[in-house]
């Protein structure tokens, strides 16, 4: 038979069941602004009848109940949304890191009037012009001078902005991997917390509020998934590498980069693999460093590299007012002093790369002559050997125009003495993971006779008359002698490239004029000064680039293309995440109005408990105290 004292246990479970709701009530309301806050609601069941089915029990007309009782605590949480939301902010975090240095880059290119480059280059040919016209002239000579130093100081102020640019942006790589590390510790030290409060029968609420709130976090620096099927082993992945496995938190390390390029790379630390991100905070910085920021300052490198050969060439074949000739304009520094070029690429002490930067053939050629010829010239590409086919049909200026229209790291074009001239440009490829030098060819090949005999340029056909740097004395396959190759030049020419101090002592020996049969030129020549002006339009064909005008007019219309395009992204990440995450507050925020209510309700159901204790009470005191005589 039941207890005489089984009201009083229905009404205490009664009573314990609704303070325990309208106390998790109160977590709720107290932590309505707390960030990554899910609410949480009270599940009541009834607890379990007196007699269960199948067990030997008195007769009674059913089974009696025994009250409620709380089943669980459950926090209100959409999985497949947060899994959208994790998703989601890898964009957002993405195009948020990279928007603030696409504008310091903006900011870097917004040059006014005659205060961009475009505009003192414009200034610095005017000189040479007014210098063509009054070559006797000493005032003429000290124009050129002046605005070659305004336009060496503007080349030299964006080098040295995108270069700053870039080192913040290092910065920030090593501060965003350091917090991928504490959170992926983080992460491990709460799955452990929560497999052993899971261990004990109850649900760690708060600790997986805390939880989430790490992986939304982490989720915006790198992308990740997660895997919760095993509720034992909370899993987190990174473009398909395991990065915390319960308790496991994976770590990453940064690794200075070859080259001397000074930034870092990220690798794993328990494998020393390099990592690699699709999409969050991280990927946009390294992106960044490694692609937009360097392709700006290559692109830099390469327009003043080309801009200084240019007018080298021309003015060391010009002659000065006090006869002097054979001078540069601008300073010239090789990056290795070997006449040959040959390097100790390895740094073991002996000679196993050639860096050469310029070739020239030794043939006069006419542009639109028609060689005759067929064959296929190799050249060095980004993406290995670049083939570039020529037909008896072509003329020179067609297989010119096929040579810088292939894609190769070696751009061609006939220098003002009719000879085929060879340059290379910066090479593609990550800066941190020992990719090629910039301004150094590295194969040129031709199975015909267009190169080797025609334009003078190597000594033969085929692979065995080949240029190839990967070895010493590379220069032996060229056909002509020291005078027409030129080692490459030190990094990053936009920032050290100078007016010849020599020309800056003495004005006197600015070129103006040619000289004639090995004499120096007339007083009254301006020939010289005349052919450096005209290289102000002239098709220079530094790649696809046709003048040096063309370049800074297109880097300034790229830079506002990225400028714009990363704010439309942000923009429309912005408002996707906004609406997922109002959706999700819309789930798992806490409602002030709803748990008002919620508390009125478990309100009453305290008080109803309490006075079912109160009545169950009068009738036992009714049964003990007043029954008898």
């Amino acid at each position: 038979m039941t207890s005489t004292f089984q009201g009083i246990e229905i009404g205490k479970r009664g009573v314990m069941a609704h303070q325990q709701a309208i106390n998790t009530t109160g977590h709720n309301l107290s932590n309505a602004s707390t960030p990554g806050y899910s609410r949480q609601r009270v599940e009541l069941s009834a607890f379990e009848p007196i007699y269960m089915p199948g067990l030997n029990r008195e007769e009674t007309p059913g089974q009696i109940g025994q009250g409620t009782v709380i089943a669980s605590i459950e926090r209100v949480r959409d999985q497949l949304l947060d899994r959208r939301i994790i998703a989601q902010a890898g964009g957002e975090g993405y195009w948020g890191a990279r928007d603030p240095y696409i504008r310091m880059i903006e900011e870097a290119y917004l040059e006014v009037g005659d205060n961009s480059i475009r505009g003192k280059l414009d200034a610095f040919w005017d000189a040479w012009q007014e210098l063509a016209r009054q070559p006797a002239e000493i005032a003429p000579r000290t124009a050129v001078l002046e605005r070659g130093k305004t336009l060496v100081d503007g080349i030299h102020e964006r080098f040295h902005a995108l270069r700053g640019i870039q080192n913040m942006v290092e910065g920030d790589i090593q501060i965003q991997t350091e917090r991928v590390n504490e959170l992926s510790r983080e992460i491990a030290a709460l799955n452990r917390d929560i497999q052993r409060i899971r261990g004990q029968g109850d649900n760690p609420n708060d600790l997986l509020d805390r939880r989430d709130l790490k992986v939304d976090e982490l989720s915006h620096i790198i992308d990740i998934t997660v895997d919760s099927r095993d509720p034992d082993e909370f899993m987190v992945h990174t473009s398909g590498f395991i990065l915390v496995q319960g308790q496991i938190g994976r770590q990453f390390d940064l690794e200075t980069g070859t080259e001397n390029t000074g930034f870092s790379k990220i690798v794993w630390h328990d494998t020393g693999e390099e990592a690699a991100f699709q999409s969050g905070s991280l990927s946009a910085l390294l992106f960044l460093r490694d692609h937009t920021i360097q392709d700006e300052i290559q692109g830099l490198d390469n327009i003043t590299m080309n801009f200084v050969d240019l007018v080298n060439e021309v003015h060391r074949e010009g002659y000065g007012l006090n006869g002097s000739t054979g001078l540069n304009f601008f300073s010239e520094y090789p990056f290795v002093p070997n006449v040959e070029g040959n390097y100790d690429r390895d740094g073991d002490g002996a000679f196993d790369s050639s860096y050469i930067f310029r070739v020239n053939g030794t043939t006069v050629l006419e542009p639109n002559a028609q060689p005759g010829l067929e064959g296929v010239i190799t050249l060095s590409g980004a993406n290995g050997a670049v083939e570039v086919p020529y037909y008896p049909t072509d003329t020179v200026n067609d297989i010119v125009l096929r040579i810088n229209n292939s894609g190769a790291e070696v751009v061609a074009r006939l220098n003002r003495d009719g000879h085929i001239q060879f340059k290379a440009t910066p090479a593609e490829g990550s800066i941190t993971a020992g990719g090629n030098p910039d301004f150094v060819m590295r194969h040129i090949e031709d199975s015909g006779r267009f190169l080797a005999g025609y334009a003078g340029v190597l000594n033969a056909p085929g692979p065995e008359g080949a240029y190839d740097w990967a070895g010493p004395g590379a220069v032996a396959a060229f056909s002509g002698g020291a005078e027409i190759w030129a080692a490459a030049p030190t990094a990053h020419p936009s920032g050290w490239i100078e007016i010849n101090p020599v020309l800056l002592k003495d004005p006197t020996t600015v070129a103006a004029g040619f000289g004639e049969n090995g004499r120096a030129a007339n007083p009254g020549n301006g020939g010289a000064a005349e052919a450096i002006a005209s290289i102000r339009n002239t098709r220079v064909m530094v790649g696809r680039t046709g003048s040096l005008d063309d370049y800074f007019a297109e880097s300034a219309g790229r830079v506002g293309l990225l400028g714009e395009q990363s704010r439309e992204a942000l923009a429309t990440q912005n408002l996707i995440m906004k609406q997922l995450k109002d959706m999700r507050e819309s789930i798992s925020g806490v409602n002030v109005d709803e748990e008002l209510a919620n508390m009125i309700k478990y309100q009453h159901g305290y008080n109803a408990a309490a006075r079912f204790i109160t009545t169950v009470n009068s009738m036992l005191d009714t049964l003990i105290n007043r029954m008898g005589v």
